[in-house]
């Protein structure tokens, strides 16, 4: 597995895998890599001759009081995970050699889809992953890229801003990887102790409440947002941040889910904010 550092090396080593006619599947991560992101390298490794996993925590995507300098950093850990999947290359650049001095260009992906529900809570946010994303795309000359359905709204404004820039990328959504007990895997669990690595089993919980609840025939929005809030509300550690549900991938206003709608929830475990959701009538 090559270790690329420096835009020099990543063009280079992309540029020889595309001159080849080399199908390039790119996994775009923050590293402390867990199952989630090893699934999506799988996705790849299945559709993709080279894999491409970036390990990058992009500043331009974190808030001034969000976890940027606390955000887990486990480089060698990461590498040793990659190499047993298989993965071809990974590109792991300073935060400078991506936003040199003077820097000045961003990606804004504008309209419904970004200014809800992690949009709405952390300004700036998707203006920094269509930064990084646009760049990691150019760099990699990816023909396809593995993105998470943890991150369904991310999902969404990728998809729009490839298809509005026409950026020749096909854009794969995989879905959540879950622990055993429910807890959908994510980077940030590692924060929770003990007791509230128990008290995060809600989110899974009351989604899967009005998952059966639309199963069994309940479609009214209200409905069905008010059984997730209940059971969010049983638990003592947590503290709601939002519950919506939209049409997916829109994300317009429904009243009643008449067609594939993404009910996603932001949960505050003591210090740690998590985020889940389903898609209630399709998984794509």
């Amino acid at each position: 597995m090559k270790i690329l550092k420096t835009i020099e090396e990543i063009k280079a080593f992309a540029g020889e895998m595309s001159k080849a006619g080399k199908k390039i599947g790119l996994v775009p991560t923050m590293g402390a890599l867990h199952e989630g992101h090893l699934t999506l390298m799988r996705e790849a490794r299945k559709e993709c001759e080279i894999v491409i996993a970036s390990v990058f925590v992009n500043p331009t995507q974190f808030g001034p009081n969000e976890d940027y300098d606390a955000y887990p950093r486990k480089f060698e850990e990461d590498c040793q995970k990659l190499e047993q999947e298989g993965i071809d290359a990974v590109f792991h650049p300073e935060p400078e050699i991506m936003y040199p001095q003077g820097y000045l260009t961003y990606v804004n992906v504008d309209g419904d889809i970004t200014n809800k529900l992690c949009g709405a809570r952390r300004p700036g946010h998707f203006r920094g992953v269509a930064t990084v994303v646009t760049k990691l795309f150019n760099l990699s000359r990816a023909t396809d890229a593995y993105f998470g359905q943890k991150d369904a709204q991310q999902v969404v404004v990728v998809r729009r801003f490839v298809e509005d820039l026409n950026i020749p990328v096909r854009i794969h959504m995989v879905p959540i990887v879950r622990e055993e007990s429910g807890l959908a895997r994510s980077s940030r669990n590692m924060y929770l102790s003990s007791e509230e690595r128990e008290a995060a089993l809600v989110l899974s919980r009351s989604l899967k409440k009005a998952e059966t609840a639309f199963a069994g025939g309940e479609k009214d929005t209200s409905a069905l947002k008010k059984l997730v809030r209940e059971e969010l509300a049983g638990e003592k550690l947590a503290e709601i941040d939002y519950v919506e549900l939209y049409s997916f991938p829109a994300l317009q206003e429904l009243a009643k889910v008449d067609q594939p709608a993404l009910l996603a929830i932001a949960v505050k475990i003591g210090k740690t904010r998590l985020i889940d959701n389903v898609i209630l009538g399709s998984e794509r």
